[in-house]
């Protein structure tokens, strides 16, 4: 009984040159991701109904998409190192 929900970030690292790194933050709720951000694309992306509707309010919110698309600088490229090191 109850509710899942869950939230996502990950830095995806596809080659050594930092051009290749992705950064995501998916959001799920009951085993079903509603919305998902991808630094490739820049925006967020909603997979269910709900997730569409809050794609487009936090699309329309310049303030939102700077932090996320800041996400890949502050975290991915920065711990870049540390992955490619282990």
């Amino acid at each position: 009984d109850g509710y899942f929900e869950q939230r996502v970030a990950e830095c995806r690292y596809s080659s050594k040159d930092l051009q290749g790194i992705e950064f995501i933050d998916s959001y799920v709720f009951n085993k079903v991701e509603d919305i998902r951000f991808n630094s490739t694309v820049g925006k967020y992306v909603g997979y269910t109904e709900h997730g569409v509707k809050n794609a487009e309010a936090w699309n329309s919110d310049a303030g939102i998409l700077a932090q996320e698309r800041g996400e890949l600088e502050r975290v991915c490229k920065f711990n870049a190192d540390l992955h490619y090191s282990a």
